[in-house]
C-alpha cells in the first residue's frame, strides 16, 4: 500500500512561482514511477509531469520549460516546480504512484496509475 500527501498548494499571480511537495510512503515497489496530474472545473484530469523509474521525464506540451519533476529518494518525496504560472495551469493538483508503466508513452496517462494523493488546490490569477 502507498500514502501520498501533496502540499504546497496556492494562490499566485500569473508569472509566478510555486513548489508542490508530495510525501510518499508504503511500499516502495509500487512507487517507482510517480507522476502530477492535474484537473480543472469541468475538465478531466490531465498528465502534467512523469519521472519514470530510470530517471527519465515525460512532460505535457502545455508546460514544457516552466515546470521541473524532481524526487528526493531519501526524503520520499516527489516536487513539482512550476514557474511562469499562467491562469489556464489553475486547477487541483494530485500524486500519482505506480509500480510500473509499461510504455512512455502511457507516463501522463491517469488509468496508468493506481495510489493517488488527495490533490492541492493552485490558482493562478490573470
Amino acid at each position: 500500500q502507498v500514502q501520498l500527501v501533496e502540499s504546497g498548494g496556492g494562490s499566485v499571480q500569473a508569472g509566478g512561482s510555486l513548489r508542490l511537495s508530495c510525501a510518499a510512503s508504503g511500499d516502495t515497489a509500487r512507487r517507482s514511477y510517480m507522476a502530477w496530474f492535474r484537473q480543472a472545473p469541468g475538465k478531466e484530469r490531465e498528465g502534467v509531469a512523469a519521472l519514470a523509474g530510470d530517471g527519465s521525464t515525460s512532460y505535457a506540451e502545455s508546460v514544457k520549460g516552466r515546470f521541473t519533476i524532481s524526487r528526493d529518494n531519501a526524503k520520499s518525496t516527489l516536487y513539482l516546480q512550476m514557474s511562469s504560472l499562467k491562469p489556464e495551469d489553475t486547477g487541483v493538483y494530485y500524486c500519482a504512484a505506480a509500480s510500473l508503466v509499461l510504455v512512455k508513452g502511457w507516463l501522463l496517462t491517469p488509468s496508468k496509475y493506481y495510489n493517488w494523493g488527495q490533490g492541492t488546490q493552485v490558482t493562478v490569477s490573470s
